[in-house]
């Protein structure tokens, strides 16, 4: 089948640009480009004059009729605090004002501006000042990666003057902060902080300037001033669109993309698939294509012309296992080369066909537990049997700042702008993929929005830009749009579990069974199952995990790689257990697990008078009801990890390659470096996110607050010695370190004081050394090692069930967390309530769905794939324990995958609780809730 110029509108409209390559060559360069805007439709395009009041300064501007404001803001103008997140109206990431209004500036013309007052998150703020809705962000932070801060922002300014106007310094509700906010989506989960912030603003509370917020960066967030890669601007920089297959399995026989190479403008195109000739998904990358501006490549992908021949898919756990079913890695090599979608290393598994596992290593006791359930069922041992299987979805990752890269050469350097999770990882992969030395090789994330896991590892994008950079000479920029990024963007695998609960006739837990068969796509690594080994540790355990391949893109490492699917089967489990056994959720729980975080949090949970008071057994169309579960996530720690922190006359710097996705990376170093010198956070220089820096960690696995706290620690604390040794022979003070200084008898010595005489500057250098007792396994891939704690955390939720509609809704939430030291507290429970936020969203809403014949995305924007907005969480509270981790090098271990493990179970016992109906299948939506609903 050969695809035309003609087939262009299909293609576009499925997948976004898309296109393709097979010449017998990888990539090809036009020696000149075409001069002038390109032309991207017959005829000239309409160029309009348009007069604009811009942040209180009149600008005459030149646009195209198809222009957007978004476009005009950022590009023309230079602004780029507003933010493109869906392209379609859904998110408010690109909210500005137009005459006071808030406008979603992706849809708005740009021609529509003419003669109007256009503000954005730029020319905010009050003679000089900040506005008191940034200035409340700021200080209760409502905020994380930061990339959807400046919609929201600006559209609380503008619900603020219109409260102000009709209401006075009176704080508004819940309910009506989140409906003058419901436009607007935060992956991050800062919602509860978001309303707190609005309602304050409103209040009257932040009309004064904010000395010292919480979050180190949070002032570059809420003014717009935080670059992330999209932002990135280079001389010449060159756009990419990138041709992807509109099959889910194919061969491309011929590609010809002469005709796009020969359109004015274009630089030059590459093979994205290296040579191969199958595509095992839709959506997979061809060929990338750079011209002048991004309207110029996808025009120009309508040129290539591309033969296929099309081959039967399997789309579905279901379609891949059934009898004669298209395998998806035929061949043992191409089985090596299937891509991982948890965060471990593979081990060798057994394959037959699309099934490959089981994978079953961290099973205990497991023929004992085979009898006894054995010897249950056939009715000659006496005890009790909970089981059931339980689905879970496909879950996207869903970043608002998009995949992307910006690379370029410069003085035999290459340079990479991306946005990722892994700064020095990155540079060490490119480095080695391309054959370079890796003084070479400069990776840059000066701020990242937002990962959850799938920012983790080297992507094609990447590929894309590094090639066309090589190629072409030119900076290179790629930049997935929103329906790429749903697509090919990272998923968390469906899962199909299957758990047995064994236990004696007084209710003593025998052991746990579990089977799970996952769907990541065309990528391979389900390790669900052994997540249930840190649960209920005593209790024996029969544990397989299998993977599934089908016909769909690769799913990548998602916050807590398994653990929601895996949870949500088991402590539903455990919830029809101690309704079959009739003894309290929490008192069974506290029964059969020894984990000594999660006994303290029982005891929490038990005094809430959220639990003690309960609702039992409503009637009418709205029950309400009470749900817990618990989790458990053991930590990793990068034993590598480094902090360097120099000082001299112009002040102190701390830095280490790591980087800041939201979780507060530069907090935690000020933070900490802070507290040893006894000086304000803010007057430190914090400087992360290029790789040249000493080795730091990457942002998953929990393991930035283990790996860089005590690296930090001891950098401060060296410096600090070498401080008082200064003072003694530069300036003859003979004193003690001191909070802020030298203390001696004659008074304190600052240490600015002290750093300004100083001749020579002084460097320090922290590492991250082993816990106390070792960590549980060596070091494993990437200098990766397992802490020796296993974290725990408790989760309530109260629902309210409309049993006419089959609603769900989140009333209210607590979650209790043992953690050990909690560093930055403030920050911490934005983190938690952040992974509560996602988890909500899983259990209740997300879902992603392909077209079950081609394989084509059918959830492809943020309207069809939906999220938890302002009014789906219902107000929340955390509380920390922090107990019994002194040997943790830190004090304290990381947070991001622990609290999103079991928030879906709380909610569906409660769900439970209410109605009487168990759901068994995520999300939780309203047809599922009617459908299994007991009479009443």
């Amino acid at each position: 089948m050969t695809i035309t110029p003609s087939r262009r509108g299909l293609l576009r409209g499925t997948l976004g640009a898309t296109g393709a390559s097979l010449l017998g060559c990888r990539a090809e360069r036009v020696g000149e480009l075409g001069q002038g805007p390109a032309v991207v439709a017959a005829g000239a395009s309409r160029l309009f004059q348009i007069r604009v009041d811009v942040n209180a300064q009149r600008r005459n501007l030149e646009v195209e009729a198809d222009d957007s404001a978004l476009m005009v803001v950022r590009e023309q103008l230079g602004l780029r605090g507003a933010k493109l997140g869906c392209g379609h109206g859904a998110c408010g990431a690109c909210t500005v004002l137009v005459d006071g209004a808030p406008t979603a500036s992706c849809l708005l013309p740009a021609t529509s501006l003419h003669e109007r007052v256009l503000t954005t998150v730029e020319g905010l703020g009050r003679a000089g000042g900040l506005h008191p809705v940034q200035r409340a962000f700021m200080a209760e932070d409502a905020l994380q990666c930061g990339y959807c801060t400046s919609g929201f922002v600006v559209a609380a300014t503008a619900f603020y003057t219109q409260w102000r106007a009709a209401e006075g310094a009176k704080e508004p509700t819940r309910g009506q902060v989140a409906d003058a906010l419901a436009g607007h989506l935060c992956r991050c989960g800062a919602h509860e902080n978001i309303v707190t912030a609005v309602q304050r603003a409103c209040g009257g509370v932040y009309e004064q300037e904010v000395a010292a917020p919480p979050r180190y960066e949070a002032r570059a967030k809420v003014t717009g001033q935080a670059v992330y890669t999209v932002d990135v601007v280079l001389p010449e920089m060159l756009a990419v669109a990138i041709l992807r297959s509109p099959y889910a399995h194919a061969k491309v026989r011929k590609v010809d993309w002469s005709l796009a190479l020969a359109q004015p403008g274009v630089a030059g195109a590459v093979d994205m698939m290296m040579g191969a000739t199958t595509l095992r998904y839709a959506g997979q990358e061809i060929v990338a294509l750079a011209a002048v501006d991004a309207r110029t490549a996808v025009a120009a992908l309508g040129r290539v012309v591309v033969e296929y021949e099309i081959l039967p898919a399997v789309i579905g756990m279901t379609a891949a296992r059934a009898p004669g079913a298209t395998v998806v890695y035929p061949t043992m090599s191409e089985r090596r080369g299937a891509t991982n979608h948890s965060e471990g290393p593979l081990l060798p598994e057994g394959w037959n066909g699309n099934l490959r596992g089981p994978f079953t290593l961290f099973s205990h006791h497991a023929p004992k537990l085979r009898r006894a359930i054995k010897g249950l069922r056939a009715g000659t041992r006496v005890g009790h049997l909970v089981e059931g299987t339980y689905s879970t979805q496909t879950q996207c990752h869903t970043c608002l700042e998009p995949h992307s890269c910006v690379a370029h050469w410069q003085d035999e350097v290459l340079t990479v702008h991306l946005s990722t999770q892994a700064v020095m990882q990155s540079a060490r992969d490119i480095a080695k993929r391309w054959g370079l030395k890796e003084s070479q090789v400069r990776v840059l994330a000066q701020h990242v929005g937002g990962g959850f896991g799938g920012k983790a590892t080297l992507c094609p994008e990447v590929v894309a830009a590094v090639e066309l950079t090589r190629l072409t000479g030119k900076p290179v920029r790629v930049a997935l749009d929103r329906r790429e990024e749903l697509t090919v963007g990272g998923t968390r695998p469906a899962h199909t579990t299957q758990v047995t609960l064994a236990t004696d006739q007084a209710g003593a837990l025998l052991g746990i069974a579990a089977t799970a068969h996952a769907d990541g796509g065309s990528a391979v690594g389900s390790t669900s199952t052994l997540l249930m080994r840190i649960m209920y540790a005593d209790a024996a355990k029969d544990l397989a995990d299998y993977d599934v391949l089908t016909h769909a893109p690769p799913s990548k490492p998602f916050r807590a790689p398994g653990g929601p699917p895996a949870f949500f089967a088991l402590e539903q489990a455990v919830d029809e257990a101690a309704v079959k056994l009739g003894v309290d959720p929490v008192t069974l729980r506290k029964r059969w697990d020894p984990n000594p975080a999660r006994k303290l949090l029982y005891a929490w949970l038990e005094q809430l008078p959220a639990w003690q008071q309960r609702p039992q057994g409503e009637r009418g169309r709205f029950r309400r009801g009470v749900g817990v579960a618990a989790a458990g996530w053991m930590y990793f720690v990068q034993p590598s990890s480094q902090v360097r922190v120099d000082a001299g006359p112009t002040g102190i710097v701390v830095s280490s390659a790591c980087q800041d996705v939201g979780n507060g990376t530069r907090s935690l170093l000020a933070k900490v470096v802070a507290e040893v010198l006894g000086v304000a956070p803010a007057s430190l220089r914090i400087e992360i996110g290029d790789s040249r820096y000493v080795p730091g960690p990457m942002a998953g696995g929990s393991r930035t607050t283990a790996s860089i706290v005590p690296a930090a620690r001891m950098a401060a604390e060296k410096l600090r010695d070498e401080l008082v040794a200064r003072a003694a022979s530069e300036r003859k003070i003979v004193g003690v370190a001191a909070l802020g200084g030298v203390k001696h008898p004659g008074g304190l010595l600052p240490w600015a004081e002290l750093l300004a005489s100083t001749p020579t500057p002084i460097t320090t250098l922290g590492t991250r050394s082993r816990d106390r007792g070792g960590w549980f396994v060596p070091p494993i891939v990437g200098g990766l090692a397992v802490g020796k704690y296993v974290a725990g955390a408790v989760h309530l939720f109260e629902v309210e069930v409309d049993t006419r509609l089959g609603r769900t809704r989140v009333l209210r939430s607590f979650h209790g967390v043992g953690a050990g030291k909690i560093i930055t507290p403030t920050l911490a429970r934005s983190q938690v309530l952040g992974g509560v936020t996602q988890a909500i969203s899983y259990a209740l809403y997300e879902e992603r769905r392909l077209d079950p014949r081609s394989g084509v995305l059918l959830t492809g924007g943020l309207e069809d794939y939906r999220i938890a907005g302002l009014g789906d969480v219902g107000e929340a509270e955390v509380h920390f324990e922090e107990e019994g981790f002194a040997n943790a090098g830190a004090g304290g271990v990381g947070l991001a995958e622990l609290i999103t493990l079991a928030p879906a179970p709380a909610i569906a016992n409660a769900v439970y609780a209410a109605t009487g109906f168990r759901p068994r299948e995520l999300p939780i939506r309203p047809d599922r809730v009617l459908a299994g609903m007991v009479p009443t």
